[in-house]
């Protein structure tokens, strides 16, 4: 028994949603870039995606902990007391 056609079209994930983008100058060379490690243009313009969304991620995690470890009262006393101990022991800048 053949497959019918519908089932043969969509073989492994579709995409959920289709994006289109005007590319500028520096755009153009970073698809370019990631093209040229061996992915098409919609691999490429996913992994840039997903990569940009990671570093984001990590960045507002990062902000996040200097935001609470400025606001805690144990860590700043335990910060300004490590810089007082390498002042004592800094040498002296050149006059």
């Amino acid at each position: 028994m053949s497959r019918p056609w519908h089932d043969l079209c969509y073989v492994g994930a579709v995409a959920s949603r289709t994006v289109r983008a005007r590319l500028d100058g520096p755009s153009q060379e970073a698809l370019a870039t990631l093209m040229r490690e061996g992915r098409n243009e919609s691999d490429a313009v996913r992994t840039a995606l997903i990569e940009a969304g990671q570093r984001r991620q990590r960045r507002s995690a990062l902000a996040e902990e200097v935001r609470r470890l400025a606001a805690d009262p144990a860590d700043s006393a335990e910060r300004e007391a490590v810089m007082a101990d390498m002042d004592a022991i800094a040498a002296d800048w050149p006059a």
